[in-house]
């Protein structure tokens, strides 16, 4: 609670230093501001050209959309996010060490500042995410759930990013752990498949990752229009006592 209040009579400043961390990403590059969002939307592009267009790759029917692009990209923004945004959160205290030694600054403003700077970044993106994917929401009402999902999934990276930080300085072995497991955090998760073709005895491992309940939420807002479906839509099977989808 002490360092929410540091932050928040801090705000002026974090408002300063993100600024400064966004325009440090396309410093020195010919395209500028539109860089840092031009490489996320190219892979969004080369996932689409390649299942959706080269291989015409579908899913089945328990998948909320048939195309295999289509069905992946809403996930995998979302993960892209977050991964941007914990790498440069666990590094962030390292980066600003000398920093720190000189002046008397709340710590926790340096991953804070990195996570919203990944935020101001891939949050339009998905905003025009939203948008191509029309065809498949019909600009549902559950649009509106999109914002206070983007934004509990903005506060959960900023705690988990935190706290990497302050291991990170402790222990430098954090940095390799997080780093393997935003590599292999990915397929414990609902993005490059529908959960549906998860084993179900095995489907509790996708809960491991806290990113699940949120690739699920922007699935269902997205891909069918609908409300994210809450934690009592999950059944709770005999001899496993871990969530289970229906």
């Amino acid at each position: 609670m002490n360092d929410l209040a540091l932050l928040w009579r801090s705000r002026a400043l974090l408002t300063v230093l993100v600024r400064r961390e966004v325009s440090t990403r396309h410093a020195g590059t010919v395209a500028g501001i539109v860089w840092p969002y031009l490489q996320p939307l190219l892979v969004i592009a080369a996932y689409y050209l390649v299942l959706d267009i080269v291989f015409a790759m579908r899913l089945g029917t328990e998948a909320p959309v048939r195309a295999v692009g289509a069905c992946l990209i809403v996930g995998c923004l979302a993960w892209m996010a977050v991964c941007d945004a914990m790498c440069r959160g666990a590094n962030s205290l390292i980066d600003a060490s000398s920093i720190l030694q000189k002046n008397a600054l709340p710590v926790m403003l340096f991953p804070v500042k990195a996570v919203l700077a990944s935020a101001v970044i891939f949050g339009p993106l998905f905003i025009l995410v939203a948008i191509c994917y029309t065809p498949f929401h019909h600009f549902s009402p559950a649009l509106m759930a999109l914002l206070p999902l983007l934004l509990l999934q903005t506060t959960l990276t900023i705690g988990l990013a935190y706290l990497a930080a302050v291991f990170s300085v402790a222990l430098r072995d954090t940095l390799q752990f997080i780093g393997f497991f935003l590599s292999v955090g990915i397929y414990l998760s609902p993005v490059l498949f529908p959960i549906g073709l998860f084993p179900e005895n095995w489907r509790w491992a996708l809960w491991l990752n806290p990113m699940t309940a949120f690739v699920l939420g922007y699935q269902d807002i997205l891909l069918k229009g609908e409300w994210p479906r809450p934690i009592c839509g999950v059944s709770f099977p005999s001899g496993w006592g871990l969530p289970t989808w229906r």
